[in-house]
């Protein structure tokens, strides 16, 4: 497999750190200690490799001529990207803020109009609330829920959990029009 097929393969971060996750449970399991030690010892070093990779490509994107954290530069597609945004967190890397990172992350779902109400740091729970979107006050339902946990999963992983709340009905509007004839 070439170099460009690999680049262009999706991949998907959430699915493929549950599955490094699993197998090292399998191992565990198996009862061979010397073998699960040697497992975590190689996820120990492709992180470390992988990791010093990912420093080194920031820091030359931020040596880069011209202005590479542009909103359309290169350090911006890249923060934008779900598998290497995954990556600078998992390697404790990525630039922005926890909230930054929530903020790109409901972005990306922006069709369920999501914003945020509260983060609790102790828990990792994220509460959200759908804003009206169009006027018709219903709410995202669990679509949204589900988007945003999918989004977050890759930009910021400290989030555990989702819960989307629905927009607060606005006043009600009242028309107001001329009398009928004749009521004056």
């Amino acid at each position: 497999m070439s170099a460009a097929t690999t680049a262009a393969t999706p991949v998907n971060a959430e699915q493929t750190g549950r599955r490094v996750e699993e197998v090292l449970e399998r191992l565990t399991a198996s009862g061979d200690p010397a073998a699960a030690a040697a497992a975590e010892e190689l996820v120990r070093s492709l992180m470390d490799f992988y990791g010093a990779g990912l420093a080194r490509i920031l820091h030359l994107l931020s040596a880069a001529p011209g202005d590479p954290g542009a909103p359309d530069g290169p350090a911006a597609r890249l923060l934008g990207d779900e598998l290497v945004a995954s990556l600078l967190v998992l390697h404790d890397l990525h630039p922005e803020d926890r909230d930054t990172r929530i903020a790109r992350a409901l972005d990306s779902v922006r069709e369920h109009a999501l914003e945020v109400v509260d983060f609790d740091e102790r828990s990792g729970a994220l509460s959200l609330r759908a804003r009206e979107a169009g006027g018709c006050g219903c709410g995202s339902g669990g679509d949204a829920r589900q988007a945003a946990a999918a989004a977050l999963a890759c930009f910021a992983p400290e989030v555990t959990a989702v819960d989307v709340q629905s927009a607060p009905a606005g006043p009600t509007l009242l028309q107001i029009g001329a009398a009928p004839t004749g009521a004056r």
